[in-house]
């Protein structure tokens, strides 16, 4: 069945040349331009990888700190105990705890966005996996949200000012935020590199060929924009 599109969406649609293959900035600037929602609509990077997620050696995940943020407050929330609490409440997380908090979101609190955890935590954090795990928040160290106590300050720091989570899914396209549609294009594309950079450095090791196939930006519900690979490794490069 022929999906059947707005109005509002086949106008935005007549902008872009579906054939053509956009540089970083004409892309991301076109991104802004084919946002029509009546809110202030998330740019998003989509990247089709060369690689087969049926395969353990060719999962691609990783972090990457976007310089300019998401454009948005992120809650962070950090299970610690010692002197990582300190550390923790120093850099600025907004909830800080160990067995309390545990009971805290037993008990249905979830007003957070992203989960750090000390190593020594695990154990006890462990046990919310089922509330936890289906939302996203669960502590992973591939993720970089299980680090130790010295380096609490920095993953605090890396969380709040905005950084994206990049996993493969089952047809090996991963989609990423990237900033809001009112950003500065500057700043778009500049987070965009910083997000190519970071799916670069993530290559598996039975990656093999083409690594990253396509990148396509778009605002929240607005066409795709097909961007030109060379030119976006370039930025990442630069990044």
């Amino acid at each position: 069945m022929t999906r059947r599109r707005g109005k509002k969406y086949l106008e935005a649609a007549k902008l872009v040349e579906a054939d053509k293959l956009y540089a970083p900035v004409e892309a991301v600037a076109l991104a802004q331009k084919t946002s029509y929602s009546s809110f202030d609509g998330t740019v998003e990077a989509h990247l089709r990888m060369g690689v087969d997620p049926r395969h353990a050696d060719q999962q691609v995940r990783g972090i990457a700190s976007l310089p300019n943020g998401l454009g948005k407050t992120v809650r962070v929330l950090v299970f610690a105990q010692g002197d990582a609490v300190r550390q923790a409440e120093a850099a600025g997380a907004d909830v800080v705890g160990s067995d309390d908090l545990i009971k805290q979101i037993e008990g249905g609190f979830l007003d957070f966005d992203i989960t750090i955890a000390t190593p020594d935590m695990m154990g006890k954090v462990g046990r919310l996996g089922k509330i936890l795990g289906r939302r996203g928040l669960m502590p992973n160290p591939k993720s970089g949200t299980v680090v130790q106590s010295q380096d609490i300050s920095r993953a605090v720091g890396e969380a709040r000012k905005g950084r994206v989570e990049f996993r493969l899914d089952r047809t090996a396209i991963m989609h990423v935020p990237i900033g809001k549609a009112s950003f500065e294009t500057p700043k778009l594309v500049e987070n965009l590199g910083a997000l190519v950079d970071a799916v670069q450095k993530a290559r598996p090791s039975g990656a093999k060929g083409q690594y990253i196939r396509s990148i396509t930006v778009c605002a929240t519900m607005g066409p795709g924009i097909s961007l030109d690979i060379q030119q976006a490794t370039a930025i990442a490069a630069a990044s």
